[in-house]
């Protein structure tokens, strides 16, 4: 007999189907569908979490990847960005351009025609969880921006539980500094770790993170900035036509400028490959079995 667990399970993955992008799986979720999603899974790991288990018992991964144009292109070209992204529970289409891909890539596949916004998700996510008694971690960016940050969740949810904030130095950190943060996550129980220290970092972060403690870990981006206010975001027409990545480089064109140049480049090439390898495969299936 199926169990209701299974049948559930069933229902999300023909809702939400796994598309693969440049050799990524992105689940192909709506913003809403999303946050239930990273909602669910911190509940399944805060009751893992609770109960009583073996040590030698693997730890559930519960990493969340955000993943735009430049995150797919940088992942092409590193192996051990690429293989976190591949073994990670779930990766979101966040970037307009991904969500073309995915359609133009898998044209026999319903997908949403909208992105997953780390922004919204994470504002999405503190939505469902303000009258819960899932708990909030905030890691990443200055102390100051962290300030603004919770200020700004505490007016938007009051209810909301945030019961820590870290900004890690921007070098890497010893062994007993990584020790010392995952010590503090773990004593304020935090069921969420948002993590906004850029990309790739911040899924390198997300990824160690989750293979020591079973928490939920969401690497954000900009979203920190945004929410808090100490970056403005592209406008939303910019947004649906996938041109936010053209409103930001003008905000911050030193900085940018080459992820956008190179990355940008190599998104396209590499949907481009995966296109014509897929028309290939296509045809020579077409030629194996022709219609009667």
């Amino acid at each position: 007999m199926t169990s209701p667990a299974s049948m559930e399970r069933a229902a999300t993955a023909q809702a939400n189907p796994v598309v693969r992008c440049m050799g990524v799986p992105i689940t192909a979720h709506t913003p809403q569908s999303a946050a239930r999603h990273v909602t669910h899974l911190a509940q399944q790991l805060r009751e893992t979490r609770h109960a009583e288990r073996p040590a030698t018992e693997p730890v559930p991964r519960g990493d969340v990847h955000l993943c735009n144009a430049y995150t797919l292109a940088l992942a092409d070209r590193v192996p051990e960005l690429h293989d976190i992204l591949g073994s990670a529970p779930l990766n979101l289409p966040d970037g307009q351009p991904v969500v073309w891909a995915n359609q133009l890539l898998n044209r026999g596949t319903p997908l949403p025609a909208t992105r997953v916004y780390g922004p919204g998700l994470l504002l999405d996510v503190f939505s469902l969880t303000q009258n819960t008694d899932l708990r909030h971690y905030l890691l990443g960016s200055t102390p100051q921006v962290l300030g603004r940050l919770h200020r700004e969740l505490r007016r938007l949810f009051p209810e909301a539980l945030v019961v820590g904030a870290s900004s890690p130095p921007f070098r890497s950190l010893t062994e007993q500094e990584v020790r010392n943060q995952q010590e503090e996550i773990r004593s304020v129980d935090a069921d969420i770790v948002w993590v906004g220290l850029g990309t790739p970092k911040q899924d390198y972060w997300a990824a160690d993170l989750c293979a020591t403690l079973p928490v939920v870990s969401v690497a954000v981006g900009a979203a920190f900035d945004f929410i808090a206010g100490t970056k403005r975001q592209a406008p939303p027409w910019m947004q649906r036509h996938g041109l936010e990545w053209f409103f930001r480089l003008g905000s911050e064109p030193r900085r940018l400028w080459r992820r956008y140049l190179f990355g940008n480049a190599r998104f396209v090439s590499g949907v481009i490959r995966q296109a014509t390898h897929l028309a290939r495969v296509n045809i020579s299936e077409r030629s194996r079995h022709p219609m009667a």
